[in-house]
């Protein structure tokens, strides 16, 4: 049985912040817009406008994987939400892989951004792709796997466990939901036409209990950097699952300091 959690748990997390916040949350790779339910939730009940859409070829919208996917058409897709809802002031987060098309919206729509906010991602530079922070031996294991498993297509889903999910009735969750990788999404390098973030200010959230190891590298980078504001949750890199109370009053910590 799926656990439940409720708002009350992070005990004045949304006194004096204003109930007019917009959030737009953006899933990781192998994921979709169902895995922020729990954070969904919470930051709803604190008066917080929400969304949380579902990646081209992520989730519930697999059925349109194609091989030219990038992170551009990623990007697209949050602009789309953006622009037909009408939304301006956005916090805009992206979990993991996901927080690279938060860099891609905001190099192309930084005037409707509020704050940016990226949780555990393995940041990309301008004309990287999402191997370039990985180690040869992990590129070779997902590329063989791609070919193996869909022609070259598809990277398969790894484990919960590979995001520090290990509580059965979440691993059970994950299994169901998790959906294979579009692999050209990796492959295709990040077009920026303007510094990272494009003026727009920034928070990075660490997951460091356990730390995601190909993240660590990105963490010790940021905390090194003053343009950056950074923070740690106690936490797997699956946040949004593992504890999503922790991760709604750092979202709503993070309005605070786009607001400075």
């Amino acid at each position: 049985m799926e656990k439940s959690f409720a708002p009350e748990p992070v005990a004045g997390c949304f006194s004096a912040v204003p109930s007019t916040n917009t959030f737009v949350l953006i899933h990781g790779a192998w994921h979709g817009g169902w895995c922020w339910r729990r954070v969904i939730d919470i930051l709803r009940s604190g008066g917080h406008a929400v969304f949380a859409p579902t990646l081209t070829g992520f989730g519930e919208r697999v059925h349109l994987t194609r091989p030219g996917l990038t992170i551009e058409d990623l990007a697209t897709d949050i602009i789309n939400v953006i622009n037909a809802e009408e939304l301006n002031d956005v916090i805009l987060a992206g979990h993991s892989f996901g927080g690279n098309v938060v860099s891609a919206v905001a190099d192309r729509l930084p005037e409707r951004l509020k704050h940016l906010v990226y949780i555990d991602t393995l940041v990309l530079r301008n004309g990287e792709n999402g191997f370039s922070p990985l180690g040869p031996a992990i590129v070779a294991q997902r590329m063989e796997l791609a070919e193996k498993t869909s022609g070259g297509l598809t990277i398969p889903s790894p484990p919960p466990e590979a995001f520090g999910v290990t509580d059965s009735a979440d691993g059970d969750w994950l299994r169901r939901q998790l959906t294979p990788l579009p692999l050209n999404c990796y492959q295709a390098p990040i077009r920026l036409n303007h510094g990272l973030g494009n003026g727009v200010s920034k928070t990075y959230i660490a997951c460091v209990s356990p730390v995601y190891e190909p993240a660590r590298h990105t963490h010790n980078w940021v905390k090194s950097e003053s343009d950056w504001r950074y923070l740690e949750l106690s936490t797997g890199h699956d946040a949004m699952v593992i504890n999503p109370p922790g991760l709604a009053k750092l979202l709503v910590e993070c309005v605070r300091y786009g607001g400075d």
